[in-house]
């Protein structure tokens, strides 16, 4: 067959085509990037998770402190009350109630914060990757 009647294409490969190794070299590329970009997101999610479980977490520890004191507070009103009946016993009663107080209010702020934090795995770069894998799924079947 003469070279008039081949196709310009045929048997050569041109700029514009790429061969299977540059294809399979580049999705291999790609799919190293967006592994890197997955354990970045995953980093950041897990570093703001537990920053609210450490700020939950302290708040919790600022709660029992506060509940020791207040009881502390409760056993030098009882003792006072038995040795002096009521002027100091009622100031004693006063903050130990007053104590007791701040520690329900650290106490559900720790609630609130560890709550939303929500489970400790990594949900937003799980999903992320469950779509890049579907992704990846269906674009091979074209």
């Amino acid at each position: 067959m003469s070279a008039v009647g081949r196709h310009p294409n045929q048997g050569t490969s041109t700029g514009t085509e790429e061969s299977v190794g540059d294809l399979v070299s580049r999705a291999s590329q790609q799919i190293s990037e967006l592994a890197r970009e997955e354990m970045q997101l995953a980093r950041a999610e897990m570093t703001q998770k537990g920053k609210r479980f450490g700020v939950g977490g302290g708040l919790f520890g600022g709660a029992g402190l506060v509940g020791i004191l207040a009881a502390q507070a409760l056993v030098a009103a009882m003792i006072t009350a038995l040795t002096l009946l009521l002027p100091l016993c009622a100031s004693a009663l006063i903050i130990a109630a007053l104590l007791a107080v701040i520690a329900a209010v650290m106490t559900a702020a720790g609630k609130r914060q560890i709550a939303k934090a929500g489970t400790p795995a990594p949900e937003k770069t799980i999903e992320s990757v469950k779509a890049d894998v579907a992704e990846i799924k269906e674009a091979s079947h074209r």
